[in-house]
């Protein structure tokens, strides 16, 4: 398992999708993660300072891990498949399956470790080079029109 570190949430410009970008912890790749605008507001909304009279459910559920004498010891990113991301909580030896933005909405706010098994890295990771590469091509596809692409007048 790979340590994973919350490097921003923000939205596809290409797709308008809000997506959570991981980053390998001492290493060099990117993880990116789309989810509902509901799921990287839980993301976001775990920096701010929870409402301790209307909790959010992710406050609520990490109010209830801290109250219970439990230890939600870390959150790990399991498998990709077909697209979609698997996580889970562990307990020690037992683990909750849990969608990926409630595991890493809910690990934020206790201060636990984010981890990633190295086929999920391998299979839907990339490098920042990469990134870099994508962020220009979907920039250029923002910015572009049917106009560039007319041949110059002669």
């Amino acid at each position: 398992m790979h340590d994973l570190e919350v490097m921003e949430v923000r939205v596809d410009a290409a797709g308008g999708s809000p997506v959570v970008v991981l980053r390998e912890a001492g290493g060099d790749r990117l993880l990116p993660v789309w989810m509902s605008a509901a799921g990287a507001a839980a993301i976001v909304s775990a920096t701010e300072e929870p409402d301790e009279l209307r909790p959010c459910v992710h406050d609520l559920v990490a109010a209830l891990i801290a109250t219970s004498g439990s230890q939600l010891e870390e959150v790990r990113l399991t498998e990709y498949v077909e697209g979609q991301f698997f996580a889970e909580l562990a307990f020690g030896e037992r683990t909750v399956p849990a969608r990926p933005s409630d595991a890493i909405a809910i690990a934020l706010r206790l201060g636990c470790p984010i981890r990633c098994a190295e086929e999920v890295l391998r299979d839907a990771g990339v490098g920042p080079a990469a990134q870099d590469e994508v962020d220009r091509f979907r920039e250029f596809l923002d910015n572009v029109s049917p106009d560039d692409f007319q041949p110059p007048p002669e």
